[in-house]
């Protein structure tokens, strides 16, 4: 399923309710959305959800201040991070994978706030790892 082939509140119903299911959507999707148990196992963020270098507020920010990534971007991104990380654990006995695909976590200083600021979790850069949770957990289901 993807976003856009029907209304937003159809597609997390159809999600919830049938296994298996992939959903792709965008942003819009990180916040209001609750689906706890087994129907969400992964979460998949292509990238850091840094504003839009075309945001007329970015171009206002850099007249009054000398960093608007850092007093601007930057915190607004983590805030937005967090909140799709937090897609994924909703109740105390949900469990699964977010997948953060974006390098500048590790690559870039500035990454080591975006990895502080998310909740404790097992960390890893391994897709064995990965592989190893989901057979782990199928086989305990």
């Amino acid at each position: 399923m993807k976003q856009g082939t029907a209304p937003r509140l159809q597609l997390i119903n159809r999600f919830r309710e049938e296994i298996g299911m992939v959903l792709l959507g965008t942003e819009s999707f990180w916040a209001g959305v609750d689906v706890p148990g087994d129907a969400l196992e992964a979460v998949v963020i292509d990238k850091i959800p840094f504003p839009s270098p075309d945001d007329p507020l970015l171009d206002a920010l850099d007249h009054i201040t000398k960093d608007s990534f850092k007093t601007y971007s930057m915190p607004r991104a983590i805030i937005q991070l967090r909140q799709g990380f937090g897609r994924l654990i909703r109740t105390t006995s949900d469990k699964g994978v977010v997948v953060i695909c974006d390098r500048r976590l590790t690559d870039k200083p500035y990454g080591r706030s975006f990895l502080k600021s998310l909740p404790e979790a097992q960390r890893s850069f391994s897709l064995d790892d990965v592989e190893r949770f989901f057979s782990r957990t199928r086989a305990a289901s």
